[in-house]
């Protein structure tokens, strides 16, 4: 995700990427992943994902509602710069999640 914006003639240009998700899994697992990971789509069946996944060896049957409840945390790394004034710079930002599935 990039966007730009210009005040008084500077433009700050930032582009920001998920560097690693940390994963909650809900029964006891955590599952840390290098990047976004890669999204499922119905034609990969029940097949791991390539990059990072988790396996559910016990069913949720006596948990809230019958389900697990999950939670993510992503860190997302922001690279900006200011070339009008010659700086750069990168930040580090966390943001979480929970869902239940």
């Amino acid at each position: 995700m990039t966007a730009s914006a210009t005040a008084g003639g500077v433009t700050v240009t930032a582009t920001a990427k998920v560097s690693s998700v940390r994963w909650d899994m809900g029964d006891g697992t955590v599952v840390t992943c290098a990047g976004p990971g890669t999204r499922y789509t119905p034609d990969r069946g029940r097949s791991m994902s390539p990059d990072c996944g988790h396996r559910y060896e016990r069913t949720a049957a006596g948990k809230p509602g019958e389900r697990y409840e999950g939670r993510a945390m992503a860190t997302w790394t922001v690279e900006w710069s200011a070339p009008a004034l010659g700086d750069v710079g990168t930040l580090t930002e966390v943001a979480a999640n929970s869902a239940n599935g």
